[in-house]
Parts: structure tokens; C-alpha cells; sequence
């Protein structure tokens, strides 16, 4: 089938037409034409007003598939990645059982020549995530892990972290690295500040972040190799990123999108939907993250979709599990954050900036390429129910709201989801 998108303006920062307002003629999966002609074709999009870029890349999302399907199956994921704009996401390793052999990674990895979404598989630096003991992250390598980390926890031992950044310096490997002092952190349940105070919780403090990446940044000097920072939150954090890199460290972070945009005082009310982790910072926090996405000190950014079921998440707040569904409902917060940062730099940090992290083949909007595509309108008012969510967790604050932008086509390996 041949589609045509027509007036949409190209964010591809390799292509010849990066930020022009073109018309794009995809057939049988490729990108056929660009140009202002009317082409002939089966279906038209009216794209004026609208965003076409590489596909949208998340590099931290979390399923439940093995272990814990309940709360999200491959399968699930994957219609909720499709439906947020994402043509591809990488999963953290932490599934029952850990990501950690070349059967785990295949189970992850298979059939993504034929998916829409293609699901990539971050291997765990240490088995069973416990930080104890390193896997076989050559192997793993090997098998098609596409970078290292212990996902949602820390890679807490001081050798097992500099023995790591050394071991994958071997094929130019990425260590990701959930920056947190565990002890500091420990019984802790939301930002530690005033508003933790007033409501009698425990918090989790700043310096636990702090403490962990001043460490990690001093093995990384020592050891060489490339070290990636996820799910930052302070500024202290942003300010210590952006000193090492001056410095001449090769190191990089993500943030969590909504990060940018929420605070603690949501906690106001005892909503486990707002309980995650790191935890929702300051006023003072959401302004240094966006100085950092506007001076590129914050490289990529993630959903740090946490899907959980209701026996993990609707319970007194202290009882419940930190984590946030975030796929379907992520393009509405790019378009938000695009109040304040500048598009073509946010849909860089979801397009080109993973994918090169990971060393893998830049996506580019030219004729004869393949059409690995996102086309997201930022002005798109939809309503967000319980009905429409494609994820089997239902962890959202989100849900039951009217929200703005939305990703309203997706095209990858010669298929398409369509919502205009």
C-alpha cells in the first residue's frame, strides 16, 4: 500500500530536507519519494501542523515478560510502544528470570524482523541483578544485547563497577548505570524535603543519587570506557554530568520524560500513581533538568514505563512498589516539554541520540531508506481511558485525563499503525 504524508515538517538532522515542510510517499515499507509533488497513492495523511521523524527509540522501558506476565507481556508492550510513537524499545533486564544468557536475550529478541515495534534486550552486568557476581557480557554481546546495566537497581560494588567498565572497553560495550546510594535510600518513599516532612514519609534525599554518581564518575576516570547515567533527578546530578564531560569523561545520561514536569507537592494526596523512583523532585530540580535538556547535557529520554498490578501498586502508600506505565502517554509530555525546549532537540534525544549510544545504524529521512518513521502531532487533544490503554498494568495518573500530542502514525519493517 502506498501512503502519502502530506505538509509535515521532516525533523532528520542527516537528511538533506532535515526541518523542511515536505510531502513523503511510503511504499511497501521504503521511503519511495520526497518532494512537494501530489503523489499518487492508496491513503493520504494530512500532516500539516505535524512532526515526521526517524522512529521514536526508548532506552529504558521495563515488562514483565518471563516472570511476570501479568503485569506486562511482550506483546503488550509492544501495542503500548506502537500507540506512544515507538517503533523501537530496549527492556531492562529485570524479568523472573534476569536477562543474563544468550536464551534470555533471544526470548527478547526474536522475530524483530517482523515486528512493528522491535524490542531490544539491555543485559544484566551482574547475575540476577544482585550486583555480586559479573555475567558473560562478551557472550551476551554476541547474542545481540544491545548494552549493559542492572536496570532499575544500582551496580552497587565498587570492583564489580570497575571491573565492568574495563571488561566492556572489549567491544566498545555501554555500562548503564541506575545511579543510587541503596543505603541511603533505604525504607525511603518519596522526595525527602518539606513536602515529605508534612506528610510523615520517609524521603529519599538527593545526596543518595549525588553520592553514588560522584563515586562512579571517579572509576570512570580511572577505568576509561563509556558509562551512561539513567533516570537522573537533581540538578546536583545534571551539574556533576555536565563538569565530567568538560573534563573529558566519556559519559552521557537520560532522564525520565516526566521528570521534567512533575514535583513532589503531586504526593499531596497519597497517590501511589506519583510513588516512583528515583522519586518526583523540587520546583528547583524540574528547572536545572530543563537547562539540561536545552544545553544537551541530558542526552536521551526515556518513559521509564514500570508497569505493576494492583496488588503491587494500590496500597498504602508505603507498601506500594515505585514505577509508572509511560509508553501511550509519552508523546503528550514531549509536547508539553516543547513549551519550554526547543523539538528538534527533544525529538533528537528520542531519535538519533539512543540509537548512536548503542551503536546502532542511524535512522535517515531520504528517499529508498526504509521506513523506520514516527509522525507525531503536538496539538492533538485526546482523552487517555482506561478503554484505550493497551498496557496490562493500569499504574497511571494519567489515565481518565485530556491530554495534548499524540503520535499519530508509526511505520517499521513494511507496517504501519495508524491513527489519523
Amino acid at each position: 500500500m502506498k501512503i502519502l504524508i502530506k505538509s509535515a515538517q521532516l525533523l532528520s538532522p542527516q537528511s538533506s530536507f532535515h526541518k523542511k515542510v515536505k510531502n513523503v510517499l511510503i511504499n511497501n515499507g521504503r521511503i519511495e519519494e520526497i518532494g512537494d509533488k501530489n503523489y499518487s497513492s492508496d491513503k493520504v495523511i494530512d500532516a500539516e501542523g505535524m512532526i515526521l521523524s526517524a522512529g521514536w527509540f526508548d532506552l529504558g522501558a521495563s515488562v514483565g515478560d518471563p516472570g511476570h506476565e501479568q503485569r506486562e507481556e511482550l506483546s503488550s508492550l509492544a501495542k503500548a510502544a506502537a500507540a506512544g510513537g515507538f517503533t523501537e524499545v530496549a527492556v531492562l533486564p529485570n524479568t523472573v528470570p534476569v536477562i543474563q544468557s544468550k536464551n534470555e536475550v533471544a526470548y527478547i529478541t526474536s522475530n524483530n524482523e517482523n515486528r512493528l515495534v522491535q524490542i531490544h534486550a539491555l543485559a544484566a552486568v551482574t547475575r540476577n541483578c544482585k550486583g555480586e557476581e559479573l555475567t558473560e557480557m562478551i557472550d551476551l554481546h554476541e547474542a545481540g544485547a544491545v548494552a549493559f546495566t542492572d536496570g532499575l537497581k544500582p551496580v552497587w560494588h565498587t570492583d564489580i563497577f570497575l571491573k565492568s567498565l574495563q571488561y566492556l572497553q572489549k567491544f566498545d560495550g555501554l555500562l548503564i548505570d541506575h545511579p543510587e546510594d541503596i543505603w541511603l535510600n533505604l525504607f525511603g518513599q518519596m522526595h525527602e524535603g518539606p513536602n515529605s516532612t508534612m506528610l510523615g514519609l520517609k524521603g529519599l534525599p538527593r545526596i543518595a543519587e549525588e553520592v553514588a554518581i560522584s563515586k562512579n564518575l571517579e572509576l570512570l576516570g580511572y577505568a576509561g570506557g563509556r558509562l551512561h547515567f539513567a533516570r537522573l533527578s537533581t540538578a546536583k546530578a545534571i551539574d556533576k554530568v555536565r563538569s565530567a564531560r568538560k573534563k573529558g569523561l566519556n559519559i552521557s545520561c537520560d532522564i525520565a520524560v516526566y521528570q521534567a514536569l512533575l514535583n513532589d507537592e503531586l504526593l499531596a494526596d497519597f497517590d501511589t500513581n506519583y510513588k516512583v523512583n528515583p522519586p518526583l523532585r523540587e520546583k528547583s530540580d524540574q528547572e536545572a533538568l530543563i537547562k539540561g535538556l536545552r544545553d544537551g547535557t541530558i542526552d536521551v529520554l526515556v518513559s521509564n514505563h514500570v508497569p505493576l498490578d494492583d496488588e503491587s501498586k494500590f496500597l498504602e502508600f508505603d507498601m506500594a512498589d515505585f514505577g509508572i506505565i509511560n509508553l501511550q502517554t509519552f508523546a503528550s509530555q514531549i509536547a508539553t516539554l516543547a513549551k519550554q525546549v526547543e523539538m528538534d532537540l527533544l525529538i533528537e534525544k528520542i531519535t538519533d541520540a539512543p540509537r548512536r549510544l548503542l551503536n546502532l545504524p542511524p535512522v535517515v529521512i531520504e528517499a529508498g531508506e526504509k521506513a523506520n518513521l514516527t509522525l507525531f502531532d503536538p496539538n492533538f487533544t485526546w482523552n487517555f481511558t482506561a478503554e484505550q490503554n493497551l498496557s496490562k498494568s493500569r499504574n497511571s495518573p494519567w489515565i481518565g485525563s485530556t491530554l495534548t500530542g499524540k503520535a499519530v502514525a508509526v511505520f517499521n519493517n513494511s507496517k504501519q499503525l495508524l491513527d489519523v
